[in-house]
């Protein structure tokens, strides 16, 4: 499992912003904007090869603790508020970021699926828990287990060995572009989760977290990953895989 924080301190007068591809909303609030992490269930055999990123983790902002975290406003109703306590001009990028971020926190979500933007790490165990009906629980991220040449593109083999984890509701959360870590949470009815060893090319080892999606019929017909995949809502299971510094969250074996 990958540590949720490093305790490090941060500069609440002077942010630091770390811009990545996954970040932006999506037609079904799924938040990726790299097409080439969408796949069918059974493209996880062993053998099969696609191309695919897992690029090194950018966003180092860290979680505040609690009270800090709830004295600070995160409302689009208090964004003077909010820049003001993070000396940022409004009219910056960092201002524009913090905005699109609050705003997609409190947009709704597909039917069938519970939202909620966690700034503080009890937060996320909470609603995760609560969400699991289960205090036993793991979190587990994707692993890039040893270095390659390239963090670039390149063609991933999947190894054996993949694993289902338990459950048929799982919590993921998607760390936002923020001063301080937010995770954009949502629950959504049948999903599995799965861990998936991939090799690339390159030598790179990665142990990826994998979220298939077994009834896409309230996705948006626009979303990406249909044209790409060839499918239409409804027909079949989409899945992807989560970057590095996401979290998907699930019963414990022995609570399942």
């Amino acid at each position: 499992m990958n540590a949720v924080g490093n305790g490090k301190p941060i500069d609440h007068k002077h942010p630091s912003f770390h811009y990545e591809t996954y970040s932006q909303p999506s037609d079904n609030q799924l938040h990726y904007k790299n097409v080439a992490i969408f796949f069918l269930e059974k493209d996880m055999r062993p053998g099969t090869t696609t191309n695919f990123q897992f690029p090194r983790n950018l966003n180092t902002a860290t979680f505040l603790p609690r009270e800090s975290a709830q004295s600070i406003p995160f409302s689009s109703n208090k964004l003077p508020e909010i820049f003001n306590h993070f000396s940022v001009k409004p009219t910056s990028v960092e201002a524009k970021t913090i905005e699109q971020t609050i705003e997609e926190c409190e947009a709704p979500g597909i039917k069938g699926e519970e939202i909620y933007c966690a700034t503080s790490l009890e937060s996320m165990v909470d609603f995760s828990t609560s969400k699991l009906r289960t205090r036993n629980v793991q979190a587990i991220s994707t692993e890039v287990l040893e270095k390659g040449a390239t963090m670039s593109i390149q063609k991933y083999t999947t190894m054996p060995g993949l694993k289902k984890l338990a459950g048929d509701k799982v919590v993921v959360c998607h760390k936002q572009n923020y001063p301080y870590a937010v995770f954009y949470c949502h629950a959504v009815k049948q999903t599995a989760a799965y861990v998936i060893s991939l090799k690339g090319d390159d030598g790179v080892k990665v142990k990826a977290v994998a979220i298939c999606h077994l009834d896409t019929s309230e996705w948006s017909p626009k979303h990406v990953a249909f044209p790409i995949l060839k499918v239409k809502p409804g027909t079949i299971p989409i899945c992807h895989f989560l970057p590095t510094d996401h979290i998907v969250w699930v019963p414990n074996h022995k609570s399942a």
